[in-house]
């Protein structure tokens, strides 16, 4: 879900379906708008000589889209093992409850409301389906709820909506709030310096070989972009439509009611740490 242009230097060709990594495959879903970008990219995980696979994020509810994930799986020689969410929006979980019926998979997300089985997904925790090593990693801010999926051995992380592979992300007010969101950037950050992490395979978008770089422009750019909803304020555009107006005037309209949501959670973290008056 994205609010702004693509990142520089990173790839702006559409996604296509296929491998990225030694253990994930991406089936690109037919979904595609100023929202979603070329569309859902649901991962195929799998350890190269297991006969299981773990599905992320199912995608929208499209029977097409859903048979096709499953093709793909069994064409590698595996059947679906286990189902994950990165978060509960629809162009990513809305088909969850369908896949598990045509898979006869549990789906485990951190929204109760999401799960199909007795599990949750946490921090700290390991999925090890087929011999997997899927570390799960908390990512709130683009919503509550948002996880990223740490692949060790491929030295990968999933990460939905929180990191795109082209353009920006929303900061979904009043579920998604922009401190949050700032805490996992700098904890995407620690994953690329600590633990090697290195390619970033998102829900929308190309695959990113550079995680780093990727992290450190966010950040860059939430910066830049508060300085601005800042500026803004101080020079009277006091709603957020107005601050919209102000701030991202360079960005398609189409995408002005997305981008208001940041606002409004930037204009709430300002308000929160005496920035501006509320």
């Amino acid at each position: 879900m994205t609010d702004a242009a693509a990142l520089p230097g990173q790839p702006r060709g559409a996604v296509v379906s296929g491998p990225a990594t030694a253990r994930t495959v991406n089936v690109l879903a037919p979904n595609p708008s100023a929202m979603t970008l070329d569309g859902t990219n649901t991962w195929i995980v799998a350890e190269p000589d297991s006969g299981l696979a773990v599905v992320i994020d199912p995608g929208p509810l499209d029977d097409v889209h859903l048979r096709a994930v499953i093709d793909a799986v069994e064409r590698s020689g595996r059947r679906v093992g286990l189902t994950l969410l990165t978060h509960g929006h629809p162009d990513h979980a809305e088909g969850a409850g369908r896949f598990a019926e045509l898979t006869g998979t549990k789906v485990r997300a951190l929204d109760a409301a999401l799960r199909l089985g007795d599990e949750g997904l946490g921090a700290g925790d390991v999925i090890t389906t087929g011999g997997l090593e899927l570390r799960v990693v908390p990512t709130p801010g683009h919503t509550a709820d948002s996880l990223s999926f740490h692949l060790p051995a491929d030295r990968a992380v999933l990460t939905g909506d929180t990191v795109l592979g082209r353009g920006t992300t929303v900061v979904a007010h009043p579920d998604g709030r922009l401190g949050d969101y700032l805490d996992t950037l700098r904890r995407l950050r620690s994953l690329t310096v600590d633990d090697g992490v290195h390619t970033v395979l998102p829900g929308h978008g190309p695959v990113l070989e550079d995680a780093q770089g990727a992290v450190e422009f966010y950040l860059a750019h939430r910066a830049h972009r508060l300085a601005q909803v800042e500026t803004a304020v101080e020079a009277g555009h006091r709603t957020p439509s107005d601050v919209v107006a102000a701030v991202y005037a360079d960005v398609d309209r189409s995408l002005w009611p997305a981008a208001e949501l940041s606002v409004r959670a930037q204009l709430e973290y300002l308000t929160e740490h005496g920035l501006i008056q509320g």
